[in-house]
């Protein structure tokens, strides 16, 4: 994986970098879902899909890190911030299906 793809003025770009790249843009994503159900619920909000280009975004990011550009500073940044993104995931999941769970059945 990293065999150069593309070579762009000395900008080398390796399937590790698009995997890095996409997961950036994924990550940076979810501040645009999380701006648009604020201003249609006109209030703040987080919706679930904010949580899932988190995880999805931090574990990209984390992977290109660990296996494409071996930095301990990379693996840090974006460890915590994936764990913290599916501990919340979690925590309304299981909100979710209390709620159901307490509705009563028509």
């Amino acid at each position: 994986m990293d065999q150069v793809l593309f070579d762009f003025d000395h900008v080398v770009i390796t399937p590790w970098k698009l995997i890095g790249y996409l997961g950036a843009f994924l990550f940076t994503a979810r501040w645009f879902v999380q701006l648009y159900a604020t201003r249609k619920a006109k209030r703040a909000h987080l919706p679930m899909m904010f949580w899932y280009l988190s995880i999805v975004g931090s574990l990209m990011t984390l992977s290109y890190f660990i296996w494409g550009k071996n930095d301990s500073v990379g693996i840090i940044q974006n460890a915590f911030p994936a764990v913290v993104a599916m501990y919340n995931l979690i925590v309304e999941l299981r909100h979710r299906r209390t709620e159901r769970a307490s509705q009563p059945s028509v």
